[in-house]
């Protein structure tokens, strides 16, 4: 009985140890496959996933390029047509300067007609002083005309925007008045021409 629970005893650990065998390459054999079939799917999408995104971006770059070459041209076009109103501007700033010249010598001519017809009239001392004196009110109407005031100068108080001091005097006028106007000035609207050259009370 002991040698024959002994020959079973060993059998059967035998037959144990096989079955382990068996079921752990079964195990190992089901883990690989299953591992291979895991790896195989995710690189066809990573591979998809590539193609797409290299499809997009060059689709993207080539809007890109085009949009460029638009704003480029659109660019060329507006720096062409701010070089010609620069000229165009340019020219007209010319042409008005000429034709504020011309409409102002038209009105002067007159009174350099009168003046030479002063110069060659013959008479007495008090028909040539009157002749100057047309000619001047002549000359001052067409100042007038163009916007040209004389500044106000005797017996108003200085002012250093339209007058130039030349001297200042002792006199019974307030302090800072002008007394006296050694030169007219003139102005065009706001504009000083000239400044009236004055003496002023101390």
């Amino acid at each position: 009985m002991g040698e024959e629970n002994k020959e079973k005893t060993a059998h059967t650990a035998a037959e144990e140890y096989a079955s382990e065998q068996i079921e752990g390459e079964g195990q190992a054999g089901q883990t690989e496959p299953a591992a291979a079939d895991a790896a195989e799917p995710d690189e066809i999408i990573t591979e998809s996933i590539t193609e797409v995104n290299v499809e997009d971006y060059l689709e993207k770059i080539s809007k890109l390029e085009e949009e460029n070459e638009q704003l480029v041209s659109r660019l060329h076009r507006l720096q062409a047509d701010f070089d010609n109103y620069r000229k165009r501007t340019a020219n007209e700033k010319k042409e008005w300067f000429t034709q504020a010249v011309c409409d102002l010598v038209s009105e002067l001519l007159p009174v350099l007609d009168n003046m030479e017809r002063a110069i060659e009239a013959k008479g007495s001392a008090e028909a040539l002083a009157e002749g100057v004196q047309m000619v001047y009110r002549q000359f001052l109407s067409v100042l007038e005309k163009q916007g040209v005031e004389v500044i106000e100068a005797c017996g108003n108080e200085f002012d250093p925007l339209y007058h130039h001091a030349v001297m200042q005097v002792e006199c019974d006028e307030p302090e800072n008045t002008v007394v006296e106007e050694l030169q007219k000035g003139y102005k065009l609207k706001e504009r000083v021409i000239r400044p009236s050259m004055v003496k002023v009370a101390k």
